[in-house]
Protein backbone atom coordinates (compact mmCIF):
# COMPACT_ATOMS: atom_id res chain seq x y z
CA UNK A 1 0.00 0.00 0.00
CA UNK A 2 0.92 3.52 -0.41
CA UNK A 3 -0.15 6.44 1.62
CA UNK A 4 -0.99 9.49 -0.44
CA UNK A 5 -2.04 13.59 0.75
CA UNK A 6 -5.49 15.05 -0.45
CA UNK A 7 -5.67 18.41 -1.12
CA UNK A 8 -8.74 21.21 -1.04
CA UNK A 9 -9.34 21.96 -4.81
CA UNK A 10 -10.99 25.41 -3.69
CA UNK A 11 -8.31 26.43 -1.40
CA UNK A 12 -5.21 24.05 -1.81
CA UNK A 13 -4.61 23.03 1.73
CA UNK A 14 -3.59 19.60 2.22
CA UNK A 15 -5.40 18.18 5.17
CA UNK A 16 -6.13 14.19 4.54
CA UNK A 17 -3.93 11.25 3.77
CA UNK A 18 -5.04 8.01 2.41
CA UNK A 19 -4.05 4.91 1.26
CA UNK A 20 -4.07 3.39 -2.14
CA UNK A 21 -3.88 -0.57 -3.45
CA UNK A 22 -0.98 -1.83 -4.99
CA UNK A 23 -3.33 -1.93 -8.13
CA UNK A 24 -4.46 1.87 -8.05
CA UNK A 25 -0.88 3.02 -7.28
CA UNK A 26 0.00 3.87 -10.84
CA UNK A 27 -2.91 5.85 -11.22
CA UNK A 28 -4.12 8.92 -9.63
CA UNK A 29 -7.69 9.28 -7.86
CA UNK A 30 -9.72 11.48 -10.46
CA UNK A 31 -12.59 10.67 -8.13
CA UNK A 32 -13.36 14.09 -6.47
CA UNK A 33 -13.75 13.04 -3.08
CA UNK A 34 -16.01 15.47 -0.87
CA UNK A 35 -14.44 16.05 2.40
CA UNK A 36 -14.95 18.68 5.33
CA UNK A 37 -11.88 21.20 4.87
CA UNK A 38 -11.30 23.11 8.40
CA UNK A 39 -9.65 26.10 6.44
CA UNK A 40 -13.14 26.84 3.95
CA UNK A 41 -15.35 25.62 6.84
CA UNK A 42 -17.19 23.83 4.20
CA UNK A 43 -17.27 20.21 2.59
CA UNK A 44 -15.11 20.65 -0.88
CA UNK A 45 -13.60 18.32 -3.59
CA UNK A 46 -10.56 17.05 -2.84
CA UNK A 47 -7.94 15.09 -5.14
CA UNK A 48 -4.70 13.21 -4.96
CA UNK A 49 -1.23 14.79 -4.87
CA UNK A 50 2.34 13.57 -4.81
Amino acid sequence: MQIVTMECEVCGERNYTTNKTKEMVQQRVKLNIKKFCPRCKKHTAHKEVK
